[in-house]
């Protein structure tokens, strides 16, 4: 199956199988606090995005409700068939072709603005990329720490990797504008 197939909902969903993989039986709550607190740093999604993939998922045989409590509160565990997913798309060919980054829009449309407005928004690229990098390498701290394994762990890496790469490009990218200023 080649992931140009699928799109930003299959990511969703391989986000909370694989959230619900390593969790355990959860509810649409849990899964939400897990998402924020993991995956949310390389792939959003709100509440209201999880509880309707969920109910796509159960309807599919991805997932099964476990238990129904109190207010409709629902339990969700990974069935074969998810499991099978799951790995499926892991293993597959790579990622999908179609790419929505906004980092490199923002950059293709550079040329946009005049130097000096490039050059601010440069500076100002770079020192939000510093504060997500501290914020990224302390949650590698507090993981390293606690010994928590391996889950997120390589993405994590790929994050601080990435981040560093664009704080370094817009840097330089900024010296490069104000030496044609200059010029």
């Amino acid at each position: 199956m080649s992931n140009d197939n699928y799109d930003e909902g299959m990511s969703l969903r391989m986000a909370l199988l694989g959230l619900l993989t390593v969790s355990g039986p959860s509810s649409g709550y849990d899964l939400t606090k897990l998402f924020e607190r993991s995956v949310n740093h390389v792939w959003q999604a709100r509440h209201s995005q999880i509880y309707p993939e969920l109910n796509k998922m159960a309807a599919g045989g991805l997932v099964v409700i476990e238990e129904e409590g109190p207010r409709g509160r629902k339990t969700y565990a990974v069935t074969e068939e998810g499991s099978r997913l799951l790995r499926e798309w892991l293993l597959s060919a790579g990622p999908s072709r179609s790419i929505r980054d906004e980092l490199a829009l923002r950059a293709f449309l550079l040329p946009t603005l005049e130097p000096e407005e490039a050059v601010i928004a440069l500076r100002d690229a770079a020192r939000i990329c510093e504060a997500k990098l501290a914020e990224l390498e302390e949650i590698w701290r507090t993981k390293t720490q606690a010994g928590k394994g391996n889950f997120g762990r390589y993405a994590l890496d790929l994050g601080m990797r990435q981040t560093r790469m664009f704080r370094d490009w817009a840097r330089e990218t900024a010296e490069e504008i104000e030496r044609s200023i200059r010029s």
